[in-house]
């Protein structure tokens, strides 16, 4: 017997959910297209959907003193500059360094519950 799953999406939680939609929000340039004020938000993106809940207060204590986990969202983008010059106005500039790889440029930042953030720019077949 096998898991058979029909569909999978990334869930962020969060004690304080609204500032992360409202992150979300402002970084995608998009308005969630499933929304409870407070409680849920839900984005979709090609290829993925993204949820974002304030979790019940019996599992709070879950995230109350958690350091930052190894999820990661990554998020390809066509103008990396473009990219980081958006988090940078939104007040969460990357910290560190545009790092190149075989499979493109990247950058890592976070969200402000403390997620990481890939942000990669594939290379273009002609470079």
């Amino acid at each position: 017997m096998t898991l058979q799953p029909t569909d999978a999406f990334i869930t962020l939680a969060a004690i304080d959910a609204e500032t992360l939609v409202q992150f979300y929000t402002q970084l995608l340039g998009q308005d969630p297209t499933s929304y409870i004020p407070g409680s849920y938000a839900e984005f979709s993106l090609p290829n993925l959907r993204l949820a974002i809940f304030k979790p019940k207060a019996s599992h709070q204590s879950e995230l109350a003193n958690s350091t930052r986990s190894g999820m990661s969202l990554c998020v390809e983008v066509k103008d990396l500059e473009v990219a980081i010059a958006h988090l940078e106005a939104l007040g969460y500039p990357p910290p560190g360094e545009i790092i190149t790889a075989s499979h493109g440029r990247e950058i890592y930042a976070y969200d402000p519950a403390g997620n990481r953030l890939i942000l990669h720019q594939r290379v273009s077949p002609e470079s």
